[in-house]
């Protein structure tokens, strides 16, 4: 992508509210209908309170949506819920798909980081916006969750780059805190972003 100042090794890119947007108002009531629970779209519902641990891998699919339904569900109902919670993070940002096609276009070389439940890792691969990255790196997977610093010191080792050198793009506060703590070159990304300019912003 032309334009750059002092282009970074890698480009590090979060999933949710960078790649993908919010699930819309249709695709949390249908989320809600079929697990029987209202209201977990509120940052105080079961669905959040527990995310954490299923993101780092911690609870099975089948406890975790037990604890978010409040009753004991089977395999294939934890299977379901786990297919409507992955087609509600698969709206796409388009401004970023093309900010990836010209990345990558370019030569650049790109990695993901994100807080992802395995299911939904699985329900992602071979999704066409994988193939702009080099690395993936899930929370799942690794055991570890933003903003946890260890699992970006990882994810330095596993690109084997310093930390100035990565540009870390994610929509979290605390997650952008945590990078800049181990002095990797973060921007926070909001709603109103425009992501080709502010990659090409100059270092603060």
């Amino acid at each position: 992508m032309p334009g750059f100042f002092s282009p970074p090794q890698w480009y590090l890119f979060d999933y949710g509210m960078v790649i993908s947007t919010e699930p819309t108002d249709e695709d949390w009531d249908r989320l809600e209908e079929e697990a029987g629970v209202p209201g977990l779209r509120e940052r105080s519902s079961a669905y959040w309170q527990h995310r954490d641990g299923y993101d780092a891998g911690d609870l099975t699919p089948v406890l975790y949506w037990s604890r978010v339904t409040g009753h004991a569900v089977s395999d294939a109902r934890a299977s379901w819920l786990d297919v409507l919670d992955a087609n509600q993070w698969s709206h796409y940002n388009l401004e970023t798909l093309d900010v990836l096609d010209e990345l990558s276009g370019s030569g650049a070389r790109l990695a993901l980081l994100s807080n992802m439940p395995a299911p939904m890792v699985g329900h992602f691969a071979g999704a066409p916006w994988t193939r702009h990255f080099e690395k993936l790196f899930f929370s799942s997977s690794l055991r570890l969750i933003k903003p946890d610093g260890a699992i970006f010191s990882h994810v330095l080792a596993e690109l084997g780059a310093e930390p100035g050198r990565v540009l870390f793009i994610d929509d979290s506060a605390a997650n952008i805190a945590a990078a800049r703590g181990l002095g990797i070159d973060a921007r926070l990304h909001l709603r109103e972003t425009d992501l080709s300019r502010e990659l090409r912003r100059l270092p603060v």
